[in-house]
């Protein structure tokens, strides 16, 4: 066998994603925040997503996921939720005033930690890697969307 599957696109993305993790994990904790919640967090900031499936959706997370973690976000005095004036059932989550306050702060880092990452890339290969990326993410995803699910 020719080919080292330990050198194919994905492992490797796998190993810069994991890599990624860890290094924002490391400048979010001291934040009170973790890397799983980032896109929770800027969701919720930018007012793309306030109720629990919207946020699933944005974030591509299953449901009961979803809840564990914004159990976790509210029990943390992350997040709060209140009643959805239009729709008693269903509950609208808004960040704390304390997170909201910490998002600059936290987005800061994060960018920091991505132009570390990138030292010794050019700006145009920089926003290559980024566009390569999001074509391949968006590959994957339909693929993903015209795989039959395990439940079928």
């Amino acid at each position: 066998m020719d080919e080292d599957v330990l050198s194919t696109p994905g492992h490797l993305i796998s190993l810069a994603a994991r890599g990624f993790a860890r290094l924002s994990e490391s400048r979010l904790k001291p934040l009170g925040f973790g890397v799983g919640q980032l896109p929770v967090l800027v969701a919720l900031q930018n007012g793309k997503a306030s109720t629990q499936r919207d946020l699933a959706r944005f974030a591509r997370i299953e449901q009961p996921p979803m809840a564990q973690m914004l159990a976790r976000m509210e029990r943390d005095g992350l997040i709060e939720r209140t009643r959805d004036p239009a729709d008693g059932r269903s509950s609208r989550i808004v960040l704390t005033n304390a997170a909201q306050h910490s998002m600059p702060e936290a987005i800061a880092a994060l960018f920091e930690g991505n132009k570390e990452a990138l030292t010794g890339f050019t700006d145009a290969e920089a926003e290559q890697l980024a566009d390569l990326l999001t074509r391949l993410i968006g590959n994957l995803d339909r693929i993903a969307s015209a795989e039959p699910s395990s439940g079928d």
